[in-house]
C-alpha cells in the first residue's frame, strides 16, 4: 500500500516538477554530468543561473495545467474515492495532501487517463504499464501462474523507466515494486493484507476524541453512545413495522380493507357422493355437539 503511494507521488511530482519533491532537479542533472551520460540534459550555466534542458518526461506549462484540470473537473461515484478536487492546486499546478487511498485510485485508474496525449509515447506507455501492473496485482482473484508473467513484465517496465527518467528517480521504493509479485505469490491476494480498512476505522475513532488528555475515554464514551443510538433506531423501526404490518392476504385501498384475496389460485373440482358421505361422517365424528349421541 505504501509502496504504491510513494511510487505515485514520485511520478506525479516528477511530471509536474514540484519544487523540493521532484526527482529531476539540479542535483539529479549534476549526477548525470558526473556519470557522463545523457549529455543533452546536463545543466547549462547562463550568467548566475543554471538552465536545465527539458527532459522527455517534462511537461510544459499548458500540459501541467491540462493535467491538473482533468483531475480538478473529475467526478466519481459516491464511495469510489475521496474528492480528488480538494487535492488539486490549479494556481501552482500540483497535487497536495494526497492520502494513501487517493494515490491508490490515481495509480490504478485516474493517472493513465490524466496523462493521455500529454507527453511522448515512450514515457507515457511506461507509466501506463506500471499502473496496469498495480491494477492487476490488486485484483480479488489472481492466477498464480500469471504472477510470474507479471514479475517479468514489471522488470521490463522499470527498464523502460530507466530510459526516460533520471537515476535519482530509482530509490528503494521503486526497487520494491519488483518484489510485489513474489509477495502476492507467497502470501495471497493483496486486499487481505493492506491497511485501508484499519486506517478508515482509526479515522472514525480519532473523530470521537474531544479531550486530547483522555483519548481512550472519549472513544469509549462516543462508541457506546453510537451503539445506543443504533439500537434504539433499529428497535423503533421494528416496532413501527409490527404495528403497521399488513396481512399477506389483505388488500388495502385508501386505508380501507378490501375483500381478502385467495391464498392460492382457484381450482374447480366435482365432489362425488362418496366424498360427500366421507365429509359428513368426518363432521359428525369431530363435532362436540354430536358427542352425547355417540356416547
Amino acid at each position: 500500500m505504501h509502496i504504491e503511494k510513494n511510487v505515485c507521488e514520485s511520478i506525479i511530482n516528477t511530471l509536474l516538477n514540484v519544487a523540493g519533491k521532484t526527482k529531476d532537479g539540479i542535483k539529479a542533472r549534476l549526477d548525470l554530468q558526473d556519470m557522463g551520460i545523457r549529455s543533452g540534459l546536463h545543466p547549462q550555466e547562463q550568467g548566475t543561473r543554471n538552465y536545465l534542458p527539458p527532459a522527455i518526461h517534462t511537461l510544459s506549462k499548458d500540459e501541467k495545467h491540462l493535467f491538473c484540470e482533468r483531475l480538478f473537473l473529475l467526478k466519481v461515484p459516491d464511495g469510489y474515492s475521496s474528492n480528488i478536487r480538494n487535492c488539486v492546486s490549479m494556481e501552482q499546478c500540483k497535487l497536495v495532501g494526497l492520502k494513501s487511498h487517493d494515490c491508490h485510485i490515481l495509480m490504478q485508474q485516474l493517472l493513465p487517463v490524466a496523462i493521455r496525449g500529454l507527453m511522448p509515447k515512450g514515457p507515457r506507455d511506461a507509466i501506463i504499464r506500471l499502473c496496469a501492473f498495480f491494477n492487476r496485482i490488486c485484483q480479488r482473484v489472481i492466477d498464480r501462474e500469471s504472477l510470474m508473467t507479471f514479475e517479468n513484465e514489471v522488470a521490463e517496465t522499470l527498464c523502460l523507466f530507466e530510459r526516460f527518467f533520471p537515476p535519482s528517480f530509482f530509490d528503494v521504493m521503486i526497487h520494491l515494486v519488483i518484489h510485489i509479485g513474489r509477495e502476492a505469490r507467497l502470501c495471497g491476494p493483496v486486499q487481505f493484507r493492506w491497511m485501508y480498512p484499519f486506517e478508515r476505522r482509526m479515522k472514525t475513532l480519532k473523530e470521537y476524541v474531544r479531550n486530547r488528555a483522555r483519548p481512550e475515554g472519549c472513544i469509549a464514551e462516543s462508541y457506546l453512545a453510537d451503539e445506543c443510538v443504533i439500537f434504539c433506531n433499529e428497535f423503533i423501526n421494528r416496532i413501527g413495522e409490527l404495528n403497521t404490518k399488513k396481512g399477506r392476504n389483505e388488500e388495502w385501498a385508501n386505508d380501507v380493507l378490501l375483500e381478502g384475496r385467495p391464498i392460492s389460485g382457484k381450482k374447480e373440482i366435482t365432489i362425488t357422493d362418496e366424498w360427500i358421505e366421507i365429509a359428513h361422517r368426518y363432521v359428525l365424528l369431530n363435532t362436540s355437539i354430536v358427542e352425547p349421541f355417540i356416547e
